[in-house]
């Protein structure tokens, strides 16, 4: 038989259907950002291939001639010349509860040597907001275990709550204590944390703390290193948000912690300047105020009809020099529901968490708070107010009367009863006992330096004689009239150790 004889009955039998692959050619790489020809019909966010190197990229520009891509992966590889296919695949991440308790890159990679994340449901990175009829108004409260928080700017499940102030002022710590105080909370949320262009030495740290106190089972953190590609920085809030919504999809919360957008901003400058984008005010693309609200109007609660689960957003932005007018901390600023400002100055006084309760604001968070909560914490916003006020005043005056006197003093003691250190959250219960404490007697009678320890004193003594008043709080947000009254009489006979 000869070999034409031997290829036709080879060949008997076979099917042949054709393949069209739509292809075309880098002309330019730069930081981790291609510029592409040839793919006439390739969509935005559609993933692309780039042959030979088992590396892929994600379309983010479209022009006449010539594409945009961000390269998800090492670019040692990628040159100019280097074919790139089309896969018809819009860019999806693993979501679900297999993720929780690890540590993945943007694109749902482990990074925690712990083996292979096996989850069979992918979302999309980029999703639309749910729309104004599928939500519901934020009526449940999210604690953070920090006095001055839970009670004078009140956070809300499903909330977007921006944490703005200059470097080291401890924004970070407010978000980590939030997700430690999840851990004895009824429904408990999931919690994101995502970290944009943060040291690994810093993440190291971080995930050890929450380790240590029980928070990483229920808790996913993202990273996004400086040295990994500028589109990693770019992608990981959206990655953060996506797994969180899979959660609030599934009738269930979710808390996402975005720490923190300004680098995000500074990511997306560079690779639009790379691609040669038309340069804005600080040199920002035109669209960057569109990145941000996109991303944060993902948070939402949802409305029954939906399910009613939560994603709440807390998001950081770093100012300079506690300057709030800026470019990224306006935008960010008018697209969240309030601010919690911290303060250099305060700061400097050792004054932790060293928040501005004049310039911070929650414009939803009063409805969702506890009753017994609202209760208590009115009269310490007055009290505050007032004294706020006269401090300033008495700097220019030798001469107080009395009663200006006794609100001075009563205002300091409040404001070293707020203070609170890093990793020590509160629960709502023993929140509600310290403020009702402050607000019903007259504290301005009790040492300065015994403050801390009155606290102390209280919340044991309580805990010891009446653990129900605390059971009452927890299980039912309320205290009872009588419940007031045992409680009352307990902080007066606390009082009396301290000679007042």
């Amino acid at each position: 038989m000869d070999i034409v004889e031997q290829f036709k009955k080879q060949l008997e039998g076979l099917e042949f259907s054709p393949e069209v692959d739509e292809i075309g050619e880098v002309v330019e790489v730069k930081d981790g950002v291609v510029k592409i020809s040839g793919l006439k019909n390739v969509e935005n966010f559609e993933i692309i291939e780039f042959e030979e190197t088992g590396v892929f990229g994600l379309v983010l520009n479209l022009e006449e001639y010539e594409v945009g891509a961000i390269i998800l992966g090492d670019d040692k590889n990628i040159k100019e010349g280097i074919v790139a296919k089309r896969t018809k695949k819009v860019f999806s991440i693993p979501v679900g509860p297999q993720l929780l308790g690890r540590v993945v890159d943007p694109l749902g990679r482990p990074l925690d040597n712990k083996g292979e994340i096996k989850s069979e449901i992918a979302f999309p990175l980029e999703r639309m907001g749910p729309s104004v009829i599928e939500r519901q108004p934020v009526t449940k409260p999210l604690h953070t275990g920090i006095k001055m928080i839970d009670a004078l700017i009140p956070i809300g499940r499903g909330q977007r709550e921006l944490i703005i102030g200059d470097r080291g002022l401890g924004k970070t710590a407010i978000a980590i204590d939030t997700i430690i105080n999840q851990k004895n909370e009824k429904n408990r949320p999931a919690c994101i944390y995502v970290a944009c262009g943060h040291k690994k030495s810093k993440i190291k740290r971080l995930v050890a703390t929450l380790e240590k106190a029980g928070a990483m089972e229920y808790t996913i953190v993202v990273c996004a290193f400086p040295d990994d590609p500028t589109g990693f920085v770019y992608l990981a809030p959206f990655a953060g948000a996506t797994m969180g919504e899979y959660f609030r999809d599934n009738k269930q919360d979710a808390l996402v912690v975005y720490d923190d957008l300004t680098r995000q901003a500074w990511a997306w400058r560079e690779i639009s300047l790379i691609l040669r984008r038309p340069p804005g005010r600080e040199a920002y693309p035109g669209d960057v105020f569109y990145l941000h609200s996109r991303l944060l109007e993902r948070a939402a609660m949802m409305s029954d009809e939906k399910g009613g689960g939560s994603l709440t957003a807390l998001p950081i932005i770093e100012t300079q020099a506690g300057d709030i007018s800026g470019y990224i901390p306006t935008n960010v600023i008018s697209i969240t529901d309030g601010q919690i400002f911290l303060d250099a100055n305060l700061f400097k006084k050792e004054q932790k968490p060293a928040i501005n309760i004049g310039t911070s604001v929650s414009r939803v968070g009063s409805s969702a708070q506890l009753k017994v909560t609202k209760g208590v914490a009115g009269r310490l916003k007055l009290d505050l107010a007032q004294f706020q006020e006269l401090e300033r005043f008495s700097e220019f005056s030798e001469e107080l009367d009395p009663q200006t006197k006794k609100t001075i003093e009563r205002g300091k003691r409040i404001r070293e009863i707020l203070r609170q250190g890093d990793l020590s959250p509160m629960s709502i219960d023993k929140e509600v006992i310290t403020i009702f404490a402050v607000t019903n007697i007259n504290i301005e009678e009790i040492p300065m330096e015994k403050m801390q320890e009155f606290e102390e004193s209280v919340l044991k003594t309580v805990e010891l004689e009446n653990p129900s008043i605390l059971e009452e709080i927890r299980e039912k947000g309320v205290i009872s009239e009588d419940n007031k009254e045992n409680l009352l009489a307990l902080i007066k006979k606390v009082k009396l150790k301290y000679g007042a």
